[in-house]
């Protein structure tokens, strides 16, 4: 019998899922996908198959406080009904934070539990979302498997230098560090890059995470060496809602001058900054690139500008670079922004084939250029199956 895999991804509002059918071969494949949304508002299912189709979708209009673990048994339910003859043994969570301790996916048991939860502080805005449908998923499939996978866990391999902060080191001590994020999707292209040009994956690359949220990873022989993001996810590029790196002294102007609370700031930096804040006009990339207002071209050189200076960083971080790769949402349907950060980069080498950008090749250099450059999209969600199958198949051994 086949094994499905489920993969979850949970959000302060919605809780993401794929299912995957394993058979033992080196790529589990993609049954249907979906999400449930609007809770604690008003609930929404909707499951697709994996060419987009809808499957089915049901709605709580009049029941806005339906709990996460009827939610979850109505999407269990609906789940299995779909196996075949397949049978549900395990699901793989994306869980944002990992600490100092984990560089790689575990099995969830109470004790790891009980660790995650002390995580809770660093990472305020997501580790909880994470954590509850763990927990609700126990109380409906109390006997299946699950296994976390961590968001930073890829980072862990950063040299001390690039994970410290020039803070005393009680503070240190006491887990304030750079940690990094993305770290599931940078794996992801780590693993892709084998296959699609080993010799780029053996040396010195770049890759380009950019969508609604951005970071940046320098990655040398398929291992993480300094990212962009730091302490929270909140650190590095521009986002669509988040600020990027900001220097600590602005924080202290706005709660000491400005009078504000650490809530109005923490709503600032995460909501109302990034592209939505520099351009007033929104905080997709489509509709900036293709706005006449000034502050939204402001906000797109902004970012790119942004990109381009952290290049030159993690470029540096390594002695050089071999490969630039441009993934997630921007960085895999916008050819002007590939255009406009390898412009900015041709004093590394690049050289850009702009007809190849444009129809959206897998390596959008020339032949001749110094630096090869590549679009490679993303799946997180594959990257979290592959790992909760891998801890599956040790569970049965063992």
């Amino acid at each position: 019998m086949r094994d499905g895999i489920l993969v979850i991804n949970a959000g302060s509002s919605s809780i993401k899922f794929s299912l995957y059918i394993s058979d033992g071969d080196d790529k589990p494949l993609l049954s249907c996908k979906g999400q449930v949304e609007g809770i604690n508002v008003a609930p929404h299912f909707i499951a697709k198959a994996p060419h987009g189709g809808v499957l089915n979708e049901q709605r709580w209009p009049d029941q806005p406080n339906l709990s996460h673990s009827a939610l979850f048994k109505y999407m269990i339910q609906w789940i299995e009904a779909q196996l075949g003859d397949a049978e549900l043994k395990a699901a793989g969570h994306r869980v944002v934070h990992g600490g100092s301790l984990y560089s790689q996916p575990l099995l969830i048991n109470d004790d790891l539990m009980a660790e995650l939860e002390t995580l809770v502080p660093l990472a305020p805005l997501h580790q909880p979302h994470n954590l509850a449908p763990i927990k609700a998923l126990k109380e409906v499939h109390p006997e299946l498997l699950q296994v976390a996978c961590f968001d930073t866990a890829f980072h862990r391999s950063n040299p001390w230098t690039a994970q410290s902060f020039a803070l005393p080191r009680k503070i240190t001590g006491e887990g304030v560090k750079r940690y990094g994020f993305h770290g599931l999707s940078y794996e992801y292209i780590a693993r892709q890059l084998r296959q699609i040009a080993p010799a780029v994956a053996r040396g010195r690359v770049v890759v380009c995470h950019l969508g609604s949220g951005a970071s940046m990873c320098a990655i040398h022989e398929g291992k993480s060496i300094a990212s962009t993001m730091g302490f929270t996810a909140l650190d590095g590029l521009p986002m669509g809602t988040r600020t990027g790196t900001l220097d600590a002294g602005v924080v202290l102007y706005l709660l000491q001058q400005k009078g504000m609370t650490a809530k109005e700031i923490e709503d600032m930096l995460y909501k109302q900054s990034g592209l939505i804040g520099v351009s007033g006009v929104s905080n997709d990339m489509r509709v900036l690139l293709e706005s006449s207002e000034p502050h939204a071209t402001e906000a797109v050189e902004l970012f790119v500008y942004r990109i381009s200076r952290e290049l030159g960083s993690l470029a540096a971080a390594m002695g050089g670079i071999d490969a630039l790769v441009f993934t997630a949402g921007i960085g895999e349907h916008s050819p002007q922004v590939r255009e406009r950060v390898c412009k900015h980069a041709e004093w590394l080498g690049v050289e850009m084939d702009d007809e190849a950008n444009q129809r959206g090749a897998q390596m959008i250099s020339t032949m001749e250029s110094p630096v090869s450059v590549w679009v490679v999209p993303t799946d997180e969600e594959m990257m979290i199956a592959k790992h909760t199958r891998e801890v599956l198949q040790s569970v049965k051994v063992a």
